[in-house]
This record gives structure tokens, C-alpha cells and sequence, in this order.
């Protein structure tokens, strides 16, 4: 009597390139290429053009200041779709892009996630680059810009869940500041940090709200502290709140189709 065997048949060059993903995600930090390449074994040719293609698709990304790559904003994307969610990514790119182009700060876009806000995208100032303590698929905490905005607009159980694990960490002083801080931001639609996570580094965040006003993301601007602006009212901060009602509008407009 004859049996079948079944065999797995993959493609092996798929198979190495999800491999090169693993790796990004399973270490967790920015890698340079030698880095990668002795984690993987390849030679530097196979390599740098295993690396070319998955950046060309937005699955990883170089940063052109360090030479470190990490994952890219399109595997978000591809998250979003898998959760039956519509992604924000193609709508705030090029709001993103003209906010860098304009004030040469690093923007990024944050997102919901049962963790906490979710980096999904990040585009670096280009006349110089600085540590910014995260990259796309970092959580940021609450302490951060971002984790205010989250706090002062997000109605997700599964966020509030993890705003009371982060706020048992703080002393009593660091409460009232936070629900001062908490407050303000519901009426300004603004918050501001001095080195939440780097020193020297500050952050000030605007929350995005869809057509029912739900919190479904925030852009978040990063530069030296000395030259980010603290205030809503500061140029920068209207530019930047400007564009998030823009997109507001984009998204009602959306919805009705």
C-alpha cells in the first residue's frame, strides 16, 4: 500500500526575508547592516538587496542619519487591514511630510493599541538627526506627549487598562500634574513634554478624532528642547493642530461615502 507524504513547499527567498523581519522585531532597536548581516550569515550582496526590496515595500526602513534599520509603517498597515481596521497611514503621510518639510522636526504618528499608543510611522527631520528613544512599533508611555493626549481622549477599555498600570508607577505629585496636564490637553487639544524619555529631547502632541470624535491617533512633533515648541498657541503648534482638523474633515468627509 502506498502512502503520501506531505512535504512543505516554500519559497525560499520569501522565507529569508521573513526571516530578516523576525530579526528587526525580535531585537528590538535600530540594526546596521553588519548587524544584521551577522544575524542572518548572508553574504553583503544577497543582503543589501534583500534589504532594498523590503524597504522599496515599505516593510522596513532605513534611517538615512544612523544607516539603522528598523521595521516599517507598512507592516502597520497591513496590521490594521488584518483587524478589519481602516489605517490612517495614507491619509497623514503627507500632512507628516509637509509638517517636517516645513519646522525640520521629526513627526510621527501614533496609534491605539492594548499597550499604548503604537508608533505606526516616523519621518526624521533631514538637516539632522537626533535620538528620539523610539522607532515605529514602539509603545510610548504615559509619561510621554503622546500618552497625555491618549489619557485625555481615548474611551477604549483596553487603554484605560493600561493607563492604570502606568499611572501605579507615579508618586503622588506626579498624579496631580498628570490630571492637570490631563485636563488642559481636553481643552486645548495640545500637550507638551520636557525629555519625557531622552534628555535634551522634548515632544509636544495633537490628538486625531474621526467624525464621531473618538480619538483614533496622534501626531506627535520631536526636536531639541530648546527649540520645540511648549505652547497651542505657539506658530507651530496652530500649523500642526491646523493640519489635524484638516484631517478631521477628510475623514467625515469619508465616512458619508
Amino acid at each position: 500500500m502506498m502512502t503520501t507524504e506531505t512535504k512543505t513547499v516554500g519559497i525560499q527567498s520569501l522565507q529569508i526575508g521573513l526571516n530578516i523581519l523576525e530579526i528587526l522585531a525580535r531585537e528590538k532597536e535600530p540594526l546596521k547592516f553588519t548587524d544584521i548581516q551577522n544575524l542572518t550569515s548572508m553574504t553583503k550582496s544577497n543582503l543589501y538587496k534583500y534589504l532594498s526590496t523590503l524597504s522599496q515595500f515599505g516593510l522596513i526602513y532605513r534611517n538615512p542619519h544612523t544607516n539603522a534599520y528598523t521595521l516599517g509603517h507598512k507592516l502597520v498597515q497591513l496590521g490594521n487591514a488584518a483587524l478589519g481596521q481602516s489605517s490612517l497611514i495614507e491619509v497623514v503621510i503627507p500632512y507628516i511630510k509637509k509638517i517636517t518639510d516645513k519646522t525640520n522636526l521629526t513627526v510621527l504618528l501614533a496609534v491605539p493599541s492594548k499597550n499604548g499608543p503604537l508608533i505606526s510611522y516616523i519621518q526624521s527631520a533631514d538637516d539632522y538627526g537626533i535620538n528620539i528613544g523610539a522607532q515605529i512599533g514602539t509603545h510610548l508611555p504615559l509619561s510621554s506627549s503622546t500618552g497625555v493626549v491618549f489619557s485625555a481622549f481615548e474611551k477604549d477599555v483596553r487603554m484605560k487598562e493600561w493607563e492604570e498600570v502606568e499611572l501605579s508607577t507615579f508618586n503622588e505629585s506626579e498624579l496631580q500634574q498628570f490630571q492637570a496636564e490631563k485636563e488642559k490637553t481636553r481643552v486645548v487639544f495640545f500637550a507638551s513634554k520636557t525629555e519625557p524619555l531622552v534628555k535634551h529631547v522634548s515632544s509636544f502632541s495633537v490628538p486625531l478624532l474621526n467624525f464621531t470624535n473618538e480619538l483614533i491617533g496622534a501626531i506627535t512633533i520631536v526636536g531639541i528642547s530648546e527649540t520645540l515648541p511648549k505652547s497651542a498657541d505657539h506658530p507651530t503648534g496652530q500649523y500642526v493642530l491646523s493640519f489635524a482638523k484638516e484631517i478631521q474633515s477628510i475623514l467625515v468627509l469619508e465616512s458619508k461615502f
